[in-house]
């Protein structure tokens, strides 16, 4: 994979408006991409899992000149006013909202939705990422969301995953190298290539379709930490909420740490 160095890239700016296009979802596409990450994908039927709205809202930035290229996931709230089909045309419209500093670059708010073709949206997607500064020394990125799960350590373990840099390179698509590039991760201050955050939210939205296919769903998502691409990590639920976890062994006893949550704000 390779980035394009000579595209002209828009400045971030609130009020900045994407250009409408139409996608589509296509069955053969999701089916590749869930096989890869270890998901069934005979578990959505012919319904689009709704994670790969996070990916296509920020493909629609990317083809309206704003760059992904080193952006970080923080918090991602996806609803899904009704299922999309697979193969069904949607267009998909979406604005900046806000761009603020912080210490460690900016954020960067949008608000993207994709509607069918009579005009109602399928699924909203709002967004906010840090685009890093290197010029920056700070290690801050705003104002920190509280914790969704009580007790982490104590949350129900409803399946366990163990990534390889193969799957998750298989998995990535082209327009952010720190998801498939060791030297562009380590450029951007870490250790190995981390996944999208869209990625991670499959692993969250197959063990609530596991028990029942939701017509409609509000979540908010906060990406606490990067989820490297040779991690090992739990899908574990509390009441209403859900996470991906790490656990390490330790001396004295074992230590969880939160990498997404979810916020189940409706579901039904």
């Amino acid at each position: 994979m390779s980035g394009n160095t000579d595209r002209v890239w828009v400045d971030p700016h609130a009020g900045f408006e994407y250009d409408p296009d139409t996608i589509v979802v296509p069955a053969d596409y999701q089916r590749e991409k869930l096989g890869i990450c270890g998901i069934e994908p005979d578990l959505f039927g012919n319904r689009v899992d709704a994670a790969f709205f996070i990916g296509l809202a920020i493909r629609a930035g990317v083809a309206s000149g704003i760059s992904a290229q080193g952006n970080v996931n923080m918090l991602q709230s996806l609803i899904q006013h009704r299922p999309a089909a697979l193969d069904e045309p949607l267009t998909v419209r979406g604005r900046i909202t806000a761009v603020t500093e912080v210490p460690r670059g900016r954020t960067i708010d949008t608000d993207v939705w994709f509607e069918d073709t009579t005009g109602e949206r399928v699924i909203t997607a709002r967004r906010r990422s840090l685009k890093p500064d290197p010029a920056k020394s700070g290690r801050g990125a705003g104002e920190r969301p509280p914790p969704v799960l009580s007790d982490p350590a104590s949350a129900a373990v409803l399946a366990t995953h163990t990534l390889t840099p193969e799957i998750v390179v298989a998995y990535s698509e082209e327009g952010n190298s720190i998801h498939y590039d060791l030297e562009a991760a380590r450029k951007a201050g870490f250790r190995a290539p981390l996944i999208g955050g869209g990625m991670g939210v499959h692993y969250l939205l197959a063990a609530i379709y596991a028990e029942a296919p939701p017509e409609r769903f509000d979540m908010d998502i906060f990406f606490r930490r990067p989820i490297f691409w040779d991690d090992s990590f739990h899908v574990v639920r509390e009441a209403e909420a859900m996470a991906l976890t790490r656990t390490a062994g330790a001396v004295t006893k074992e230590l969880t740490k939160v990498l997404t949550e979810m916020r189940i704000n409706a579901l039904g």
